[in-house]
């Protein structure tokens, strides 16, 4: 398990200020750069959206260490991928899924086939004013949608998201996958999906457990983890892409140590070594 509070993980975890996070998400993606725009010397990062938080708290400690800034590019994974095999000029990739970058290794886009970096979970999410119940066994919700307590909810996009795809599968495990399709709000990204699922534009989601660690998440809402029995893994693996320069190079090997390695723990991720 993540490297966090236990008590952030016993059944229904109290989080902080719904509108404060959407607000956070909005600004964040206002200001996350284009890859057009980045300075030569600055190398563009594409990471998954699932680090939105934990990351630049990784590149704070990256430039505090090193005296070197990276730029980065949220995104869903499949449409970061998709911007690489376009020749988008991000140096490093870290997906949320790792067979994005299996895939774009196999068909020469980057330096090697990358190195694993964490494994992400599932959380589900009701928003403060919602009638549905934190249950990371998705029983509740099964209730929910025969009683009519869910009118929405959120997941990011399953064709690209892989945090969607693993909504889906948990969905789909628990039987529920054909009865809430006429509910789902879809997200671009995960973080997007999240912005629903505590803004009230759904009554709950099934998002990021490392985006439920970002300052101010809510003061209204409760968040359990879904069993990891229920879906997949997320295993999220990292690369360089072929032209990345020696910037990239550090900033590739700093998240793979310790520093970034005890960031992304106290952001709910498990890191390679504590599987």
């Amino acid at each position: 398990m993540p490297s966090s509070p236990r008590t952030r993980q016993r059944g229904h975890i109290a989080m902080h200020r719904a509108h404060r996070f959407a607000a956070l998400l909005v600004v964040a993606s206002i200001l996350a750069p284009a890859p057009l725009q980045a300075a030569r010397d600055v190398p563009v990062v594409a990471a998954a959206s699932d680090l939105q938080f934990a990351l630049e708290v990784v590149a704070e400690a990256f430039t505090a260490e090193t005296g070197q800034q990276v730029r980065l590019s949220f995104g869903s994974t499949g449409n970061l991928a998709r911007q690489i095999r376009a020749g988008a000029p991000f140096e490093v990739f870290l997906s949320a899924d790792e067979q994005f970058v299996l895939d774009l290794h196999r068909d020469g886009h980057t330096l090697d086939a990358g190195r694993l970096y964490a494994v992400g979970r599932l959380v589900i999410v009701r928003s403060g004013d919602s009638k549905l119940i934190a249950d990371g066994s998705l029983a509740d919700l099964a209730e929910a949608l025969a009683d009519g307590r869910v009118s929405r909810f959120a997941i990011a996009n399953p064709e690209h998201a892989p945090y969607g795809m693993r909504a889906r599968e948990a969905l789909q495990q628990a039987g529920l996958w054909e009865a809430i399709q006429p509910r789902l709000v879809l997200g671009e990204n995960v973080s997007q999906a999240a912005q629903f699922a505590v803004s009230g534009n759904a009554d709950g989601g099934l998002v990021a457990w490392s985006l439920t660690f970002a300052p101010g998440f809510m003061d209204r809402a409760d968040v359990a983890l879904v069993p990891e029995s229920m879906h997949a893994p997320l295993r999220q693996r990292m690369v360089r892409v072929k032209h990345a320069g020696a910037v990239a190079d550090a900033f590739y090997e700093f998240v793979a140590g310790a520093a970034a390695r005890d960031i992304l723990a106290r952001y709910g991720f498990v890191v390679p070594g504590d599987e």
